[in-house]
């Protein structure tokens, strides 16, 4: 469906056969103190202190598909829509009432068959009507395209009859058209889109529409495709009118914004996508919770251009939360919550399976966020949820078929369910004064947003200069080159740069130049080194005079003690062609760790470690990389550098080029290879023809596939073709085979899939799972590929992790490995299991063992069935070439 559902496979090598030739038994949680649960599907659950869940439906029990959105009517009952499928109606009993059991209807769409509705990723019930948020490919058995559809019921008989579509929208799947939410004075709709959506024609821009990728680093898209036909401004979010005449865009640049919420101040919020291909790599952004204002630019660029957070002409997060696939966002402000979590907007993490609550407290004219993790659950594909007019919170599981269910959660402590109105600050209330003059020319606004551009909160500067930038230029361009005030000049050159003409180049860069750049703090100096890249890419390079001028007046600064400024001198630096930046620059690349690293806004609230064991399918590729974490900064600084075509010399090359052949050790996320090499490729077109063969394979094109995707491998790889095993069919296949069975064939598909990264066979081998030299003698075929394919169904307490829930409120999840008197040690990493995590046991208010089998269950999809009974075969002979299940076979 999107990111969420349709997460791309990430290339994972697993850890192993985890739990076979384990005793196995039932999985209790120790606190529950009794056998068996009463409910496993809410037992799984970790709620706040206060909170009960209930169970409501099971959707796929049901056979009623997997259901992905959710609204309340005007009656209080639920319409929920299946991923791939139509609507239902539900008609929940209220809490207290006996049975959770609701009443279920599929709803039909007037008796015309070209009028039905469904597969739609955002419904909500509002002007007496529901809208619709289709989105889908069309087909035979769902004709309709993407768009936003409104479903009435014209003739009172509680059916709708009358489907009118709003507006078409280009583009579907996992980052097309997804939600719609009512404004905050219930007047208009707000709706938002991936990246994946075409911006239709809007009638007013808050965001001035004249968007650019903006960024000087050499581009490079991703490797392996993925939204490279995309450009900016990215995902977007607009306001409409109830019939949807009139389209205002009111913010973009976001990579995947599934939903959006408003809080009880009237200001909007996302949870937008990380892309995972990215880890490891300088310009991975975290999933991140965006406040939105009006005119909003959060940075999406295609491929490796993604803006930094500090990025004068784009706003940071107000919390970076980590890898993840977000999906449904809420705010809790009429839920009969706590003060806290009402206060709070709730993001749903459907990989890893965590409801967040965010508390929101005001700071200046946004906010600052802290997370807690509201609710939890191994698996809870998470995709949406509303606070009920009871005041509860309902939410669903499921997407991409994946089994489905509907739970309610309310609160039953003794705090008060109230909340006081909140307080806006003096900045709140300036930044919306300004945001009136983001609707287009007006007399007043250049006298009003002036001198705010250098006010010392960022989001007030922000919408000062969007409030500029709508004004005619010709109105503000003068006052902008004559402005002696450093940050007011900065941000207005900014606004020239993107709205000015290009023979206006010369006098902005002297503009710039007059400010005294020691005296401005790191902040600052960052938005005016942002504010020359900008004149370069709007207004074209500067003259030669110029051009020698800004190399005088930066090139003293570089390096920085900071890495954040560093990324901004060597991005301008390596473009002039200053003297010495290239010897420089590969002196920075010698540093470890550079000092700064955290400013540079890119820092996760959650420790990608605990993520691992919450999901393995995904987990594991979080593992390899913090296992060879590769480094950003340097990272940086090669691809840079790869523009440089002057100030080389032999040594400098073979230790530029050096780099790379070390840079293919590090682990990264799936696209990480292909990076480098398209970097390592860029860089080279710089060198001599005759010394290119030299520097090809001195940065590492022996190590590669011939696409420069992935390392080449030099042990076995499975042949396939592989297939989605399932228990019978993969019994089927291994007990009709006929072909004789290979030993060393089976021993290099065991080492391949990486079996003895965590269990020992005949001695060798590693200790997170069983040993398996007896496996044979204690396990039927079927017995050992249920446990392959199925590694989840029953898992030993031995071998399983634990979910330590801590009193501030948050989860960790790893294997338990020793104890004593003050703490917990554990290793969350199958790719480092040496590394340990100590828990303090008073931070520690219960544990218990998590339902997640450590093992990926797609443990042989990449094996034919020759190979499935070789591996199988090496598994029975314990790694004994004379056992007898080769007698008769191949060798």
């Amino acid at each position: 469906m999107l990111s969420k559902f349709n997460k791309a496979k990430l290339g994972l090598a697993v850890s192993g056969l985890v739990l076979l030739g384990a005793s196995w038994i039932s999985l209790n949680y120790p606190e529950n103190n009794r056998q068996g649960a009463e409910n496993p599907k809410v037992d799984k659950l970790k709620l706040q202190p206060g909170f009960k869940a209930e169970h409501l439906y099971s959707i796929s029990e049901n056979h009623e598909g997997s259901w992905v959105s959710m609204t309340f009517d005007d009656k209080g009952r639920i319409i929920a829509s299946d991923q791939y499928g139509g609507l239902y109606r539900l008609k929940i009993p209220a809490i207290g009432a006996g049975s959770t059991q609701p009443t279920v209807e599929k709803l039909v769409i007037s008796k015309d068959t070209s009028a039905k509705m469904g597969y739609a990723h955002g419904l909500l019930y509002a002007f007496n009507s529901l809208y619709v948020m289709v989105n889908n490919r069309p087909s035979k058995q769902f004709p309709k395209t993407s768009g936003l559809y409104r479903l009435q019921d014209t003739d009172g008989d509680d059916q709708f009859d009358k489907v009118t579509m709003i507006r078409e929208l280009k583009g579907e799947g996992e980052h097309g058209p997804h939600s719609i939410v009512l404004s905050p004075d219930k007047q208009s709709l707000y709706v938002c889109s991936g990246n994946h959506t075409d911006v239709p024609p809007m009638d007013a821009y808050r965001l001035p529409s004249n968007w650019k990728e903006d960024n000087l680093f050499p581009l490079i898209k991703d490797p392996r495709g993925h939204a490279n036909d995309r450009y900016a401004p990215g995902g977007w979010i607009a306001k409409i009118d109830p019939e949807g005449k009139r389209w205002e865009l009111m913010g973009a640049g976001f990579r995947n914004e599934f939903d959006i919420a408003f809080n009880e101040a009237g200001d909007l919020f996302t949870y937008d996508s990380d892309m995972e291909w990215d880890f490891g790599l300088p310009w991975y952004r975290p999933t991140r919770i965006c406040h939105v204002p009006s005119g909003a630019e959060f940075g999406w660029r295609t491929g490796n251009s993604k803006w930094l957070p500090g990025n004068p002409d784009n706003l940071p997060p107000v919390v970076n939360i980590g890898q993840g696939s977000p999906t449904n966002v809420m705010s809790g402000m009429t839920a009969k919550f706590p003060q806290k979590y009402r206060q709070s907007i709730f993001a749903f993490d459907w990989s890893f399976g965590i409801i967040y609550s965010i508390h929101m407290k005001p700071k200046g004219a946004t906010y600052e966020g802290e997370r807690e993790e509201f609710i939890s659950g191994t698996p809870l594909p998470l995709t949406d949820g509303v606070i009920g007019p009871d005041g509860a919170m309902y939410f669903m599981t499921g997407g991409r078929r994946l089994e489905s269910d509907m739970y309610r959660v309310y609160y039953t402590g003794n705090e008060a369910t109230t909340a006081p109105a909140p307080a806006l600050t003096a900045e709140h209330k300036l930044r919306t004064s300004l945001e009136k003059f983001h609707e287009g020319a007006n007399p007043a606004a250049i006298a009003a947003a002036w001198p705010n551009l250098n006010h010392p909160d960022r989001f007030v500067r922000y919408a000062a200069r969007i409030a500029v930038e709508h004004q005619p230029v010709a109105q503000w361009q003068e006052k902008a080159l004559a402005e002696t005030d450093p940050q007011r000049a900065t941000q207005a050159i900014v606004a020239l740069a993107r709205q000015g003409s290009a023979d206006l180049k010369s006098k902005a860069i002297a503009t710039l130049l007059k400010i005294n750049y020691d005296k401005l703090p790191e902040s600052q100096q960052f938005d005016l080194l942002r504010a020359f890249e900008l004149i370069f890419l709007r207004m074209g390079a500067p003259e030669a005079a110029d051009k020698a001028k800004i190399v005088a007046y930066l090139n003293p600064h570089y390096p920085a003690k900071s890495a954040l400024l560093n990324r901004g001198l060597s991005k301008d630096l390596i473009y002039l062609e200053a003297p010495d930046v290239v010897n420089k620059t590969l002196a920075l690349m010698d540093l470890k760790e550079e000092p700064g690293m955290k400013n540079l806004g890119l820092e996760n609230t959650t420790a990608s470690s605990d993520l691992i064991l919450r999901n393995p399918q995904y987990g594991m590729d979080i593992a390899k990389m913090l296992a060879k974490v590769p480094p950003l900064q340097q990272t940086y600084y090669a691809v840079m550098l790869s523009r440089a075509d002057e100030g080389w010399t032999p040594e400098l090359r073979t230790k530029y080029f050096s780099w790379f052949g070390n840079a293919f050790k590090y682990e990264g996320g799936r696209s990480y290879v292909g990076f480098i090499d398209r970097a390592r490729k860029l860089a080279l077109v710089h060198v001599p023809k005759d010394q290119f063969e030299k520097f090809n394979k001195l940065s590492g094109a022996d190590l590669l596939t011939s696409n420069g995707n992935d390392i080449a491998q030099t042990g076995y790889t499975p042949k396939g073709p592989g297939r989605r095993w399932t228990l019978d069919n993969a019994v089927a296949a291994v007990d009709s085979g006929k072909s004789s069975l290979a030993f060393e064939t089976g021993k290099k598909i065991y080492g391949a899939i990486l079996c003895g990264n965590c269990h020992a066979m005949q001695g060798s081998g590693g200790d997170i799972g069983p040993d398996l030299t007896q496996l044979g003698t204690r396990f039927s075929n079927k017995d050992i590929l249920d446990a392959i394919i199925n590694p989840s169904r029953v898992v030993s307490d031995q071998y399983a992790s634990t979910v330590f829930v801590l009193k501030n409120g948050q989860s960790v999840v790893g294997r338990l490995v020793n104890e004593d008197k003050v703490n917990y040690s554990i290793s969350q990493n199958p790719f480092a299991a040496n590394e340990i995590r100590k828990i303090p046991k008073k931070d520690v208010t219960a544990k218990r063992y998590s339902p997640e089998s450590i093992m990926y269950p797609g443990l042989i999809n990449s094996l034919n069935p020759e190979e499935l009974r070789d591996l199988m075969a090496y598994l029975k002979s314990g790694g004994n070439e004379n056992n007898e299940v080769y007698k008769g076979g191949g060798k």
